[in-house]
């Protein structure tokens, strides 16, 4: 495909705008205006409109087929609630508009969707309050393991220790090192569960918390989550939960009740706003009563006359963690996805969610075994092992080969603790019939690793580029060549 300037052509316009009837003036001063004109494509419009459509029919995302991103949620997002973003009483609302005095009335919607969003989240959570500032997942992390470390020095400790165990998120050591601890790996069990007797033997008054992914990164709901949470407690720790797969359970238990002190929610996976290509993102930290002198400021509160006001007093805070309010746009998204919903919806979302990834997994489970077998959660973490041994035919190539069927590749290779992992998360939002299309695909690519092996290695071969060396792309990526 052509980029837009190969398509230029010395004089060709896109528009023609009237002469001018006033005396033209030079909005920029001579000292800030380029030497010599930009170099700019010269395109008519329908050559634009025809680059960029076609640009935009190169991606593969939620709203153009099945993407079973594991660990991801990478769920379809409402319209409805995009139109609700794009309101103009909330999208043309400066953050420095007054609150409360002249001009505050302009604010005091967008104040109150804040407020009542974190009222939701405290009830379904089961914490005392939370923030709304934080930007993204690993950012919720970060504000969680900080106030864990702020609570620590209130009481004039000195534990600079974070345990993580092995089936967490990948963020989670990077979190806790950069906010000044350092880090030890708690390893699974054979059932994919938190070890008990290592943590055990790696508690001590050293140790701040441990940072739990409930369910893990196996799509597995540890039975065993209230038992390790008092074992943390009793050792003088604090629990934090990473609720980036909070989709598998919401509605049916709240993390606060479990045990959990601190944790983060990604609005942008389990609450229907958009996610990927790097944003944008919103991950709310819930605590438990301990840490709510600790939250970052501002806090939205409600006043006695009904009216909602920022509050920057208070003394034991950690500070700002974001500008402003944090990513207002897309807690209003998920506010209105909860408004949507209701509390029964909710429940129904995590329903369909884990029996969703159950299917996969059972009708998948002869060619494609489960790392480990037993129900899982909200995602199937599989293995293309038996391939690998029999056939040469690894977890890249059948993610590859779905890419020329039709469908976005799951995430391969993590967890790194299943070998040639697999994981395919469907969430609640496919139907039967798409996840049976899927299984079909999957079973065919099976069959063809027996019969046809090189076929797999030579996938994709349908697509706009074939195998990259993801590594350099990653570093060096070229975003202005197809080739």
């Amino acid at each position: 495909m052509s980029l837009i300037f190969e398509l230029s052509v010395p004089g060709r316009r896109g528009t023609t705008l009237p002469g001018l009837d006033v005396p033209a003036a030079d909005a920029i001063p001579a000292g800030l205006r380029r030497i010599k004109p930009a170099a700019l494509p010269e395109v008519s419009e329908l050559d634009a409109v025809r680059h960029f459509v076609n640009l935009s029919r190169l991606n593969i995302g939620v709203d153009t087929c099945f993407y079973p991103l594991g660990s991801c949620t990478m769920k379809y997002n409402p319209k409805f609630h995009e139109r609700i973003a794009e309101l103009p009483g909330f999208a043309g609302l400066h953050p420095l508009l007054p609150q409360l005095r002249r001009g505050g009335a302009l604010t005091q919607g967008a104040l109150a969707v804040l407020f009542e969003a974190e009222q939701f989240l405290a009830e379904l959570l089961g914490f005392s309050a939370f923030t709304m500032q934080p930007l993204a997942g690993a950012h919720g992390e970060l504000t969680g393991v900080m106030l864990i470390a702020a609570y620590h020095k209130k009481r004039g400790e000195t534990r600079p220790v974070m345990l993580i165990p092995d089936a967490a998120h990948g963020t989670n050591p990077a979190s806790a090192a950069l906010a000044g601890f350092t880090t030890r790996t708690i390893p699974s069990d054979a059932n994919g569960d938190v070890d008990l007797a290592a943590l055990k033997a790696a508690l001590g008054p050293e140790v701040a918390g441990l940072m739990l992914t409930c369910p893990n990164t196996l799509g597995l709901y540890d039975p065993n989550v209230r038992e390790i949470c008092r074992l943390v407690h009793e050792a003088g720790g604090l629990v934090y939960g990473d609720g980036a797969n909070l989709n598998a359970i919401i509605g049916r238990v709240r993390p606060g009740d479990l045990g959990f002190d601190v944790m983060h929610v990604n609005l942008h996976k389990t609450f229907g706003t958009p996610h990927g290509g790097g944003g944008p993102g919103a991950a709310p930290v819930g605590v438990a009563k301990v840490l709510v002198p600790f939250l970052p400021t501002s806090r939205v509160l409600k006043r006695t006359d009904g009216s909602y006001a920022l509050e920057y007093h208070f003394p034991d805070t950690i500070g700002y963690v974001a500008p402003f309010y944090g990513n207002f746009g897309i807690i209003l998204r998920a506010y209105a996805y909860m408004l949507t919903l209701g509390a029964e919806g909710v429940r129904r979302v995590s329903a369909a969610a884990v029996l969703n990834a159950n299917y996969v997994r059972a009708k998948l489970r002869d060619a494609f075994p489960a790392a480990y077998p037993r129900t899982c959660m909200h995602e199937c973490v599989l293995t293309a092992q038996p391939l690998a041994e029999a056939h040469g035919v690894h977890a890249l190539d059948v993610a590859k080969a779905l890419l020329d069927r039709g469908f976005h590749a799951p995430t391969i290779y993590f967890p790194l603790i299943a070998p040639e992992a697999v994981m395919i998360e469907p969430t609640e939002t496919e139907s039967k019939q798409t996840m049976d299309a899927f299984i079909a695909t999957m079973l065919e690519i099976a069959a063809l690793a027996e019969r046809d092996p090189e076929a797999l290695h030579r996938a994709p071969e349908h697509q706009t580029v074939r195998r990259l060396d993801e590594t350099r792309a990653a570093r060096f990526p070229d975003l202005a060549s197809l080739a």
